[in-house]
């Protein structure tokens, strides 16, 4: 008997507007021009895409700061998201680079918008338990998600996705405020076709600067409906 794919909570993100104009940083200039964001990116064969994502931030204005775990390291280097970003790289939770502050929670409060991209299954487990032992889910620990979105791009196999524990910490971050962006399914790494492949870069930039603007739209509202 087939099995049936693991249903998305309701409260997931999914592309639906026109994804050329998101990847034209005039366009991401709007929403993210002197913004400070973070992109987290955890060790998944999909880390290669989110140099996409640094690379397009940085032409559209945002100071990026990558922060990457040893293991994504081993498929992208430091360097190469520093020469696209134009600054520091953080790879270790005892680097003390911008701030004299080894738990980087001015990062986390200097932050626009977080996302992390590639999200491994790995990093979903830590999340949704509280574990900080790697220098992405330390600085996300000390986001106050109810000031500032959190966006993870799960990225994964097929059989990995559709684990009981997938699903179950998938469920638990969505009920504490994080925005997950896919995943879509397609072709994989392991040689199979299924559900956990990273969302698109372009896709994934299109839901978080539509978020970005309809929140922004949104306090704007309020602030007129004040005066």
């Amino acid at each position: 008997m087939a099995r049936k794919p693991a249903p998305r909570p309701s409260a997931s993100v999914t592309p639906q507007s026109d994804v050329v104009a998101a990847d034209d940083p005039r366009v991401l200039a709007t929403v993210f021009r002197g913004k400070r964001v973070l992109i987290g990116v955890t060790g998944g064969i999909a880390a290669y895409k989110a140099c996409h994502i640094v690379s397009r931030l940085a032409q559209a204005g945002a100071q990026v700061t990558v922060a990457m775990t040893e293991a994504a390291t081993k498929f992208v280097t430091p360097l190469t998201f520093q020469a696209l970003s134009g600054r520091p790289v953080y790879t270790s939770a005892w680097e003390h680079v911008e701030s004299h502050d080894p738990q980087h929670v001015s990062l986390a409060r200097e932050a626009a918008v977080a996302l992390v991209a590639p999200a491994t299954m790995d990093c979903l487990a830590k999340l949704a338990t509280g574990r900080t032992d790697d220098v992405v889910t330390l600085i996300l620990s000390a986001i106050d998600r109810s000031k500032t979105p959190v966006f993870l791009a799960p990225s994964m196999n097929d059989a990995m996705w559709h684990q009981p524990s997938t699903q179950r910490n998938v469920t638990q971050l969505v009920d504490d405020g994080f925005h997950l962006i896919g995943p879509g399914e397609g072709w994989q790494a392991c040689r199979t076709v299924g559900a956990g492949r990273m969302t698109e870069p372009v896709q994934i930039l299109e839901v978080v600067t539509d978020t970005l603007r309809l929140r922004r739209e949104s306090r704007e509202r309020t602030v007129k409906s004040r005066r």
